[in-house]
Formats: C-alpha cells, sequence, structure tokens
C-alpha cells in the first residue's frame, strides 16, 4: 500500500488538472486535443504487411548457392553466405543432397499435383476420336443426300419443263 504524503490542498490541485478533454466529450474534438489523441503525421509511414512471402529458390540458385558453398574455405564463409542468401543451413543440407542425386540440372522444377493416368488419357483420346468420327459420318450422309437430289433434279426440271411448254401451246397457261 502506498502512503500519499502530499498535502490535502495539493492531491486536489493535481485530481483536478488532470486533462479534461476526455470527460467534456464531442465539444473537445474540435477544440485542441491532447498529446496523445493527436493524429499521426502524414510523413511517418506505419503501414506493416499482413502476410510475409515465402522466398522460393529455383534450382538454379539452389546450383548456384551449393557451389558457392562448396567453395568456401574459411570458418565462417558458409554461415555468412547462409546470411546473405537469406537461407538456412537445413535448406543447404538437402539441395547439397539433390545436387548429388542430379535433381538441380534440368527444369526448374517437377510439376506439382496429381499425376495423370495415361490409361485415363487414351480413353479421353479414344472418345475424342469417336466424336470426331460420328461427326463425319452426319457429313458423309448428308453430302450424299445432296448428291442423289442433285442427280433427280435434272430429270425433275426436263419433265416439268416439257409438260409446261406443251400446255402453252394448247392455250393452257400456268
Amino acid at each position: 500500500m502506498k502512503i500519499n504524503n502530499q498535502p490535502k490542498a495539493q492531491m486536489h490541485a493535481a485530481r483536478d488538472s488532470v486533462d479534461t478533454g476526455a470527460s467534456q466529450g464531442a465539444r473537445r474534438a474540435t477544440e485542441d486535443a491532447p498529446v496523445s489523441a493527436r493524429p499521426l503525421s502524414p510523413s511517418i509511414d506505419s503501414e506493416v504487411v499482413a502476410i510475409a512471402k515465402r522466398r522460393r529458390f529455383t534450382n538454379a540458385d539452389k546450383r548456384r548457392i551449393v557451389l558457392a558453398a562448396a567453395a568456401c574455405t574459411k570458418p565462417g564463409e558458409i554461415g555468412a553466405l547462409m546470411r546473405r542468401e537469406g537461407s538456412y543451413s537445413s535448406s543447404l543440407a538437402t539441395w547439397r543432397r539433390q545436387y548429388a542425386a542430379g535433381e538441380l540440372n534440368g527444369t526448374d522444377s517437377k510439376k506439382r499435383g496429381p499425376k495423370a493416368d495415361p490409361a485415363r488419357a487414351e480413353l479421353k483420346q479414344l472418345a475424342l476420336v469417336t466424336r470426331e468420327r460420328d461427326k463425319l459420318r452426319v457429313q458423309l450422309s448428308n453430302a450424299q443426300l445432296v448428291i442423289e437430289v442433285q442427280k433427280k433434279l435434272p430429270r425433275c426440271w426436263s419433265n416439268s419443263s416439257h409438260s409446261r411448254s406443251s400446255r402453252v401451246l394448247d392455250g393452257w397457261h400456268a
């Protein structure tokens, strides 16, 4: 328990001199605000990145770092390299294993996700070819129908024009 040895008059004066801006409410909002309530100046950048981005190393970067680590001879050089590259020693150990297995050569990365089933790909190709065949059969039957009509058309015209001309001669008008 804290004992206050100040005279009562000084205690009341200190209590009354406390910022009354908070007790005055909205009337004080347009007047001078206490220092703690003032907005920050626009020159201060207070933005914080919400989510940190994870660093991803390409196979070329991994190869370069592994070879640079192999070239390090003095104590502390590998640690300095890892700090400079923003990586960890566990990553370096993994990359050394990958380099020894030959996985860091060639393309940047393997395709992620489920692997394509070759039987399913073959079935898809078969279905595509079957649909195309059926479509071509329909087109062929339509073309054959048109050819048959074209073969019969001159016979129809010749018969109708012959009968019509005979009607005109007889005095019949169509």
